[in-house]
């Protein structure tokens, strides 16, 4: 499987190469087009519980879809539902933490699954729901805006908002957390942080979808008429 990513960071596209009899699995609404010979199947991948788990838990797709290559040369292009980037992570038999809505596609040989890593709380609308990636192949990840990689020596700490968390080498220590005391927490603008501790890589997205919504619902809100009733 090759994969090309064009358009980056703002508008990726992942132009994906499949062999002859080749699969790659991908998250349900992610498929722009594709050649005419692919085979596309749709399944709850991993069985029913499984698939559940990830839908309720992960906020992924209940079915994803199996591509696969027929000709030479047969392609499929992807891309996230919300403007950024796209990083290809050839992975051999080392396991990621992915952030819930990060995951786009991946080859054969990829298990997916759903970590719990946190809880929603009133003082902050991030909870941290993981996906734990393992295993030996492709995996393709999505990012609401650029995506910045962190490099942590050992014994170094990081803080990152959760909002702004795409994925993490599972081997990390963290530890979630409010942003600072209680005021700061409620009137600062920021939610949960997770602090993370080398060595090991992270990777970031430069923008939150929390945060763009908290900013849109208000003014959409705004232009919204009052209903009236009539007596």
């Amino acid at each position: 499987m090759k994969v090309e990513i064009r358009y980056r960071p703002a508008y990726a596209l992942a132009m994906v190469t499949l062999d002859p009899q080749e699969t790659v699995q991908v998250e349900g609404g992610a498929m722009v087009g594709m050649s005419a010979n692919i085979k596309m199947e749709t399944g709850a991948t991993g069985g029913f519980l499984k698939s559940l788990s990830r839908k309720m838990f992960g906020g992924e797709s209940f079915f994803l879809n199996t591509f696969t290559g027929v000709r030479e040369g047969d392609s499929v292009a992807l891309a996230p539902p919300l403007p950024g980037d796209i990083e290809v992570i050839e992975m051999h038999g080392e396991t990621l933490m992915v952030q819930s809505g990060a995951y786009l596609a991946s080859s054969a040989g990829i298990n997916v699954e759903t970590k719990w890593s946190g809880a929603k709380t009133f003082f902050g609308s991030e909870g941290l729901i993981m996906l734990r990636i393992s295993g030996t192949g492709t995996l393709i990840v999505s990012s609401y805006g650029a995506i910045h990689t962190v490099e942590l020596a050992k014994g170094q700490k990081y803080v990152v908002d959760t909002g702004h968390l795409v994925t993490f080498e599972e081997h990390l220590k963290f530890d979630l957390k409010k942003v600072a005391g209680w005021k700061s927490t409620l009137f600062s603008g920021e939610g949960l942080v997770m602090e993370l501790t080398g060595p090991g890589k992270l990777t970031l997205q430069s923008r939150s979808q929390d945060s763009f919504l908290s900013w849109l619902v208000p003014r959409v809100q705004e232009q919204m008429p009052h209903s009236s009733s009539n007596n």
